[in-house]
This record gives C-alpha cells, structure tokens and sequence, in this order.
C-alpha cells in the first residue's frame, strides 16, 4: 500500500475514532502532509511516538488541536511547541506556509523541525528557537496561536499577541489535560492580561508533555507547584523570581 493510500486510511480510520468527520480542511492537510518525513516508525499508526528526543502527536490529538483552532487560509499564526514539525506542517497546508511561525525552547527540536519541514516540502514555515512563553512578537499580532504543551493557563505573552478575534488553543491541565480554545475577552490589542480571555470551546483530553521554561530540560520533576514550593523554601520568600513564569505572582501566595 502506498503512502497517499496509508493517509486516507489513516483518516478514515481517525473518523471512526473521534465519532464524528473531521473538518474538511483538516482532511486536506492529511492527505496533503507526508507523515512519514515526520515520523519514522508506523507513521500512520494512531499513536503517539518518541522521534528524535521528543514526542511525536497521535494523529488524533493533532486533528482534535486543529479542529480546535479553526484555521482558515491566509491567517498568521504561531505553533509554540513544534516538536517534529508535523502539526505546523498540517496547518501551513490550510494556512500557507509563509503564514506558520513556530518556535521551540530546544535548539535540537528547532533544527530537526526545520529538516523535517524541508523534507515535506513546508520550508516556508518560519521555525525560531525561543522560549514558547515569550511567543515571537516580531511578527505578531497572529489570527490563531497553538500552544503544543500542557499549561495550566495560557501565557500572557501569547495572550497579548493575539488579533481582537484570534483563537488560542492549548491542552489545560495536568497530566490527563482538555484542550481549550479561548479568545480574547476585552481589553487593547498587545495590552491584555491573563484574565481578558474567554473559553469558547472544549475539544477533548490530551496529554501533552508539560510546557518548558528556560534553561529546563525534559525528564525534571513536570508539576509545578512542586517546583515552586521547592525554590520558594529554597530562596526564600524576599527572593526574586527564578525559573517560574512571569504570570506565577508570589504576592498573591504571600
């Protein structure tokens, strides 16, 4: 069996899964995207895999995020997260590839993500090694932000660098998450805080890998109030901020 036929099985397949058809763009970008310069091991299988020191989606959850995102063709928008590059590949097949930016905090992934976009014929996707909370403001505002790693609320960076009617969709959550989509909620364009976002929809579970932070590597302890309480006790509570995100605020836990 060829490789377009594995897709169209891989998609049928999916459809019977998720109990209902996927989005007609979402079908496109399967068929269009070859998965196998992503995924090296059963490409098709619906299941996540270790490729290239990092965690390649299951299928599934790639067209649950998707569908969740709502991309339409021509609209600016940032992966953080890429891992492999397989879910920016898709979306540049309903987007357009020099409408895709993405990001990663491991300078590893972003050079791998980029060969694999290469190899797939997605070299227009813009792939940039920064940290994912940061977003990439050069380029912002963006229509839809996908964040590709497990947060407990969005941050306010990506919330800041979305369009007045943009969508930002991310697994919430730990360990078994649901991804959310939500959308802005008040306030001025580059100006909003944490709380000035809605959720507009529920798309099912993940489990996504924890978001990075700076100077982190995968395989630490993933909860983070674990490791907050522990730099708390360790600093003290007079300390400035370490590795924690700029939105975790120790005045309120003081």
């Amino acid at each position: 069996m060829d490789d377009a036929a594995l897709r169209a099985e891989m998609i049928e397949s999916l459809q019977h899964q998720l109990g209902e058809p996927l989005p007609e763009p979402v079908v496109d970008a399967f068929h269009a995207v070859p998965r196998e310069a992503f995924v090296s091991s059963s490409p098709y299988a619906n299941s996540a895999s270790e490729e290239q020191g990092t965690e390649a989606l299951a299928p599934a959850t790639v067209a649950r995020l998707l569908d969740a995102l709502d991309p339409a063709a021509g609209q600016e928008t940032l992966v953080v997260g890429v891992g492999v590059g397989y879910t920016a590949a898709a979306l540049a097949a309903i987007v357009g590839g020099r409408h895709v930016h993405a990001v990663d905090i491991d300078r590893e992934m972003v050079y791998a993500a980029r060969s694999n976009l290469a190899d797939a014929g997605y070299d227009a996707v813009l792939v940039d090694c920064q940290d994912g909370a940061d977003g990439l403001p050069q380029y912002a505002p963006y229509d839809r932000i996908l964040l590709e790693a497990a947060v407990a609320e969005p941050p306010r960076a990506l919330l800041s660098q979305l369009a007045d009617d943009g969508r930002l969709v991310f697994p919430r959550g730990a360990g078994v998450q649901t991804i959310v989509a939500v959308e802005p909620d008040g306030g001025v364009e580059g100006r909003r805080s944490g709380d000035d976002y809605r959720v507009v929809e529920e798309a099912g579970p993940a489990q996504l890998r924890a978001m990075l932070v700076d100077g982190e590597q995968p395989g630490v302890e993933r909860n983070r109030t674990h490791r907050e309480d522990a730099e708390m006790a360790q600093q003290g509570h007079f300390a400035s901020q370490g590795w924690e995100q700029e939105w975790v605020d120790w005045d309120d836990r003081l």
